[in-house]
């Protein structure tokens, strides 16, 4: 039986650098947001369903977009991510307003997730290749695997990136994951500057993660286990939050599961800040001179 793998896509962040709704910003030649050539690479890679988180906040503005652009296309659901969302028994702690974190979202969309799945970032371009190593993993019966990319291929002109920092053993299998929250090129070459202000020099083909990941169904039971624990240990904290390589740190580290670390030559883009943009507009606007994308993206039947 073939197997038919899911996109979970990340879509519930409130864009607070950006300064306004990045996941339906128009970037393509004919309006396109950065999620459709997501949706548009995951269908050609072999996904045949989507699954949106988002926020109530955005609900109507983010289905109004996405079902004109995909009705009939591929099945879609929306899950909706509120920080009232957490394992019975635990309350939100008062004066919290930062969402609980990318492994929280996974953990949230529970119920929908009856297939093999690969997460993505609503706001990232990840490129065909990534999507085509991601499906034929999963459908091969892989139980957890990430895409790595190098970090030189990951870095914002504008500002600072967080990226899962990946250790990887000489069979590709992940030996570690550490989320570094300000990575950057400096003069000395690019470094992730710690919160101690240490920099961290990184070599420019050091595989990170950017939250391509994929998953079994089998490992949703160890989202909620290591979310009561961080919601134990962390929830007083205003800022903290449940990342995703948290999750595929310690699958990795208790024994629960290899991690295949699949390599990409892609070349990342995205949107954290308004300068990157017009950056992002460029870039697709010449993979699209190149004939990687039609001109309208939704012109042929995939």
């Amino acid at each position: 039986m073939e197997v038919k793998p899911t996109l979970l896509v990340l879509a519930a962040g409130m864009a607070t650098r950006y300064g306004s709704l990045k996941q339906v910003d128009a970037f393509g030649p004919h309006g396109e947001t950065i999620i459709e050539y997501s949706v548009y690479d995951a269908m050609r890679a072999g996904f045949r369903k989507v699954v949106f988180i988002i926020r109530q906040a955005i609900e109507e503005e983010f289905k109004a977009v996405m079902q004109q652009k995909l009705n009939g296309r591929i099945p879609v659901e929306y899950v909706l991510q509120e920080l009232s969302l957490l394992p019975e028994g635990v309350e939100v702690p008062e004066g919290r307003m930062k969402p609980w974190g990318t492994a929280h979202a996974v953990w949230v969309a529970r119920h929908v997730l009856t297939a093999p799945f690969a997460v993505i970032n609503g706001d990232d371009f990840y490129g065909y290749e990534s999507f085509k190593n991601m499906a034929q993993f999963l459908q091969e019966g892989g139980k957890c695997g990430l895409v790595g990319f190098a970090v030189a291929n990951t870095l914002s002109e504008n500002g600072a990136v967080s990226r899962g920092i990946c250790e990887v053993d000489e069979e590709g299998n992940l030996l570690s994951i550490t989320e570094q929250t300000h990575i950057e090129r400096a003069a000395q070459g690019i470094v992730a500057v710690q919160p101690d202000h240490q920099e961290v020099p990184l070599a420019p083909e050091q595989l990170v993660s950017m939250n391509l990941m994929g998953f079994s169904p089998s490992l949703l039971p160890y989202f909620e286990e290591y979310l009561t624990v961080f919601l134990r240990e962390q929830a007083h904290e205003p800022k903290a939050e449940f990342y995703l390589p948290v999750v595929v740190d310690k699958l990795v580290k208790t024994g629960v599961t290899p991690v295949k670390v699949l390599p990409t030559s892609e070349k990342w883009f995205g949107v954290t800040y308004p300068a990157d943009k017009p950056l992002v507009k460029a870039a697709l606007h010449q993979l699209v001179a190149q004939g990687k994308y039609p001109e309208n993206l939704w012109e042929e039947t995939i």
